[in-house]
This record gives structure tokens, C-alpha cells and sequence, in this order.
């Protein structure tokens, strides 16, 4: 019986796993038609649209699709984790903080000073 379940929650985790990774990389695509919503407006004479707003637009899916995989990663080294696992996902963990600091600190500092980034 414990057989059972452990190998039906094994699965479970890899279901979600494998959806919150398609999530994170639907959340792209969104941003992708975003921003190009954006530079389309820029280029078809709105002067109020820079690239700067292209850029906070697509960092903004992309800090939550970065969450997104790093849960996907989280859950499938939470199944049955080995210490090579863990090094990896410790590192891929550091390397995707890092990224979101960063475009967190950039979509900041865009909205303090909008059109300050690229003109």
C-alpha cells in the first residue's frame, strides 16, 4: 500500500511539475505579445511608448514566468531529492533570484523615471 502511494504522489508532483513549467512558459509567450503590442504602438507614431516601457512590460512576465520555473524545479527535486539535485538546484535557484532582483531593481527605477532607460 505505501508502495502505492508513494508512486501515485511521485506522479502527482511530476503532473504539476510539468504544468507550472508549460505555465511559466505560457507567461512568456503572453509577454512576448505584450511587448510587441508596445513596440507596435511605438512605431506606429504613439509618442507617449518608448522601448524603456517595452522592456518593464516583458520584465514583468519574466520576473513571474523566473518564479514560475523555479517552483517547477523546486517540485521536482522535493520528490526524491539527491544531493546532486540539491547542488543544482541550489544553483539554479541563486542564478534565478539574482535575475529577478534585477529586473525587479530595473522595472523600479523605470517607474521612478519613466523614458530613462533607452529613449
Amino acid at each position: 500500500m505505501f508502495e502505492h502511494t508513494e508512486h501515485f504522489v511521485r506522479l502527482s508532483v511530476e503532473w504539476l511539475r510539468l504544468g507550472v513549467e508549460a505555465l511559466g512558459a505560457v507567461v512568456i509567450l503572453f509577454g512576448l505579445l505584450a511587448t510587441l503590442r508596445v513596440l507596435f504602438r511605438k512605431f506606429t507614431g504613439d509618442q507617449e511608448v518608448g522601448f524603456g516601457k517595452a522592456r518593464i512590460t516583458f520584465a514583468r512576465y519574466l520576473t513571474l514566468a523566473l518564479e514560475l520555473q523555479l517552483a517547477a524545479d523546486i517540485l521536482s527535486t522535493s520528490v526524491s531529492p539527491s544531493w546532486d539535485q540539491i547542488g543544482k538546484l541550489a544553483a539554479i535557484a541563486v542564478i534565478r533570484t539574482a535575475l529577478n532582483f534585477f529586473l525587479t531593481q530595473e522595472m523600479k527605477e523605470e517607474e521612478r523615471n519613466p523614458g530613462k532607460t533607452i529613449p
